[in-house]
């Protein structure tokens, strides 16, 4: 029996309001994460399903009208796209579909020669996340070219092993990747994947930012809180004011050292690591023989420049700004040594949740429930800084800005309010312990 009571006390005191709350807050977290699963996976496999190809035939001739009536056989809806010379990015600008196929002039002649012509792959790329190059292909109308020109060459030709070859080969690919009203030869996979590279420096440095810096102050507030040394503090001839501020200022400070360190580290072994494969392996000699990744970039715009990341470090300053004040609050909670551990676990879940979500999709590609969820965590606008920047988003990030802004000035008020107050030296986060302690208080009595 006193097995039983020992055990009921253990558990009384491990099962309470804080782990709920945990594992509400790991069930939301899961749940937006399904939402977001779902809809990328979703839009993957309309893709699958899709018979639509789009065409743009420049050859106009006897054979391309051959080949769109052989796609549209083999169970194709083949959609025509006109393009005003090598205009691409006109031709994707507002429409439904993101790529197309454009039949090259010659293309007719070229397959009466014997040999197999080039094509090109017209790609449209409009967000920075990992699944935006695997969505709106042009696969099936490559395959379906492919699988033309291997019968009609058979046809021609015998059946000598060069010719096999040449029948057998793949189809020569030429790729056009479009970003806004700009366009670059190069293929979209090459383009997501310098995109890729360059944001998971930013993310990752938020992210330990953020934790690091928010544990520092939280602990900092509870400790001096439980030590008392934070009565001796606030009773000095120095303003409560100017106490909040030293301490944020301070914070913010050797977070913006350790952020300067960490790009520097991140940006150097990236650097390091993109280099060697290039020189070495001569990626994009291989990948494309026209551009470079680094000139395609240029070409396309997504290029940033020092007002770029300007802007990119005063939202980021911003963003731990906002940090440090809802850490102050949260260390005036603290009771004991514990709870500090804790209270870090409502600003990790405001973490987790946008650096999730911009790694896997573009947030406004969501439905609309989970995207205002994850719009209303401020820290999101910090993860979507530079794809909003890189994509001519402007208008999002200044909208991301203003109201980092504002969540800042809210939650700053409230911690002033409460630092310049009495309460910070008596609140605490006790869970419903304060109602057990009276009810025991009270059975002693009786």
């Amino acid at each position: 029996m006193k097995f039983v009571n020992l055990l009921k006390k253990e558990l009384s005191e491990l099962i309470n309001a804080q782990m709920i709350i945990g594992l509400i807050v790991s069930l939301s977290l899961f749940w937006l994460m399904g939402n977001v699963m779902q809809s990328v996976t979703e839009e993957l496999a309309e893709d699958s399903r899709n018979t639509n190809v789009y065409v743009c035939d420049m050859d106009d001739s006897d054979v391309t009208h051959d080949l769109i009536k052989d796609m549209e056989s083999n169970g194709a809806a083949v959609n025509k796209v006109t393009v005003n010379g090598e205009d691409y990015a006109a031709a994707l600008k507002d429409k439904d579909y993101k790529s197309f196929v454009v039949l090259p002039k010659g293309f007719g002649d070229t397959v009466k020669s014997g040999k197999k012509p080039e094509i090109l792959s017209i790609t449209k790329v409009k967000s920075a996340s990992a699944f935006s190059g695997m969505t709106g292909g042009t696969d099936t109308a490559e395959a379906l070219i492919n699988k033309y020109l291997s019968v009609e060459l058979s046809k021609q030709q015998g059946v000598s092993e060069e010719e096999l070859k040449n029948i057998e080969s793949e189809l020569s690919v030429v790729s056009h990747t479009v970003v806004a009203d700009k366009s670059a030869k190069i293929s979209s996979g090459a383009i997501i994947g310098k995109i890729t590279s360059q944001n998971l420096i930013l993310p990752i440095i938020i992210m330990v930012l953020i934790l690091m810096t928010s544990q520092s102050l939280i602990a900092s507030i509870s400790n001096e809180k439980i030590d008392k040394t934070l009565e001796t503090l606030l009773s000095a001839p120095v303003s409560r004011g100017s106490v909040i501020t030293a301490k944020m200022l301070a914070a913010a400070i050797v977070a913006l050292i350790n952020a300067g360190v960490m790009m520097f580290g991140f940006s150097a072994y990236s650097k390091g690591m993109t280099g060697a494969v290039t020189s070495d392996l001569n990626v994009d000699g291989i990948l494309q023989d026209n551009l470079t990744t680094d000139q395609a970039f240029r070409q396309l715009g997504l290029n940033l420049g020092v007002t770029d990341y300007l802007l990119v470090g005063v939202q980021l300053f911003i963003t731990i700004m906002i940090c440090l004040a809802i850490s102050i609050i949260l260390g005036a909670l603290v009771n004991d040594s514990k709870s500090a551990q804790t209270m870090l676990l409502p600003i990790m879940m405001m973490v987790m949740i946008p650096w999730f979500v911009s790694m896997f999709t573009d947030v406004n590609s969501l439905p609309m429930v989970p995207r205002i969820i994850v719009y209303a965590i401020p820290f999101t606008h910090t993860f979507t800084s530079i794809p909003n920047l890189m994509f001519g988003n402007t208008a999002e990030f200044w909208i991301g800005m203003v109201y980092q802004i504002v969540v800042f000035a809210i939650v700053m008020f409230f911690a002033l309010r409460l630092f310049k107050s009495d309460k910070i030296l008596t609140m605490s986060l006790n869970f419903g312990q304060k109602s057990r302690f009276k009810k025991s208080g009270k059975t002693n009595e009786d």
